[in-house]
This record gives structure tokens, sequence and C-alpha cells, in this order.
């Protein structure tokens, strides 16, 4: 048993460090919480604030959202008349991610999100338009990086699958990274896809007009980096 516990102090104090040097995405979040307030902005402007009773999906994404207004009044949204959320996770998503969140909160960059209500571990999702091969596709997504998205918006591709988890006996200490995301360049309307079986070739065409990040790792760009590169763009070059 003293083996075990020096084990893991031991793990997590690499894991620690490797925190401090490194950048994360929030990890997805798939259920919400139906008591804590959600905050619902629509295409016209209207805020609505309440707390979600329902959210229905088809193929992953937001078909409606039905909510308990401060009035107490069932209102319900469908997804066209929904331009962004911030919304909470629920108890379970809320434990297992909270430290990804705080870990966020302290390296905020500039962007136009609401830094109050992200600090409280909530997630932001926007509609967006899409690249899917050939087609186009307006969509709402989860923002992933919302705490340094001000100049590149990095999306939850609801079809990935996770790489390996960071543990050590049983205990899981990091997520792993998703092989595909969405990108957006806040600049352009269109986020596509980025993989990591392509990240090499994908790497040099997103950071192109960085030529700083390019002689730094365009070499050997690894994935497991994709966030601290898309950190490192938005202070290098995101002027």
């Amino acid at each position: 048993m003293k083996a075990l516990k020096s084990a893991l102090l031991f793990s997590f104090c690499l894991f620690a460090i490797a925190q401090a040097s490194a950048q994360y995405f929030v990890p997805p979040v798939e259920t919400y919480s139906h008591k804590k307030t959600s905050y619902v902005y629509l295409e016209d402007g209207t805020e609505v604030i309440g707390t979600i009773k329902d959210l229905d999906r088809k193929k992953g994404q937001l078909e409606e959202v039905k909510l308990l207004d401060q009035e107490d009044k069932k209102v319900k949204y469908s997804g066209d008349e929904i331009s962004y959320m911030y919304l909470p996770p629920s108890g379970f998503d809320k434990f297992a991610k909270a430290t990804d969140f705080l870990n966020d909160a302290t390296q905020w960059q500039t962007t136009d999100l609401d830094a109050d209500i992200l600090g409280k571990e909530y997630v932001y999702l926007e509609k967006t338009d899409v690249r899917v091969k050939k087609k186009t596709f307006t969509l709402m997504m989860q923002v992933v990086n919302p705490t340094f998205c001000g100049v590149l918006r990095v999306y939850h591709d609801p079809l990935a699958k996770e790489t390996m988890s960071v543990g050590v006996a049983g205990i899981t200490l990091a997520g792993g990274l998703d092989k595909s995301y969405y990108l957006r360049k806040t600049d352009d309307s269109v986020a596509f896809k980025v993989e990591k079986k392509t990240y090499d070739e994908q790497f040099k065409m997103i950071f192109s007009d960085c030529p700083d990040l390019i002689a730094k790792y365009g070499d050997d760009p690894k994935w497991e980096d994709f966030a601290t590169h898309v950190w490192e763009y938005s202070e290098m070059c995101g002027e």
C-alpha cells in the first residue's frame, strides 16, 4: 500500500509539472445540469436565463432546448433559433472535468466570451458553419479552447475517438486527446476538420502565417501538442 501511494504521488507530481508547461482543451460534455442556471442567447439577441428541462439531439446535433425560465414558465426553442449557449455540466461531468476548467481559467487570453460564467465551470457552445467532406452545415458546436479562442476556435468533433488516457494503478490522471477536432479562424466563416493522422501536413497549412511557430515545431509537430500550438499561435501571431 505504501508503495502504491508513493507511485501515485510521484505520478501526480509529474502530471502537475507537465500541466504547468502545456495547454489543454476542455473535455467534451455530453450531459447538462437540470438544476443549475443556463444561459441561452437567441439569434435575435434575446437572452434566456433558466434551467434546462430537456435538450433534444438528432445525430448528435441540437434539435430543441426546453427550459424553465426565471418566471417558472416553460419555454422551448429550436436549434435554428439559438446562436450560442453557456451550459452547466451535470454532476458527473463537473466532477470529472473540474480540474481542466480551473486550469484553463488561469490561462485566460482576451476573447469575446464571458470569463465570469466560464470560471464557474460552464461550457460554451455556439452555432458555426462546418465543412464536412464537400458539404457545409450550420451546427451547434462546443468550443474546447474557450479561454484562448480569440484567434482560433477549436470545436469538439462529436464523432471523434479519444486517444489513450494517462493513468496509474487504474486511476485516470488526464483524459486523452480526441483524434480529431474542427477548427475555425475567427476571420473565416467555416470550420474544417483537423485530424491526428494528417496533422503533420495540416500543421504547416494552419499556422502558415506564423513563421516563428513553424520554425519552432515545423520539423516534428506532435498531435498531443495541438492545444499548445493553438495557444502559442495566439500569443505569437494573433494580433
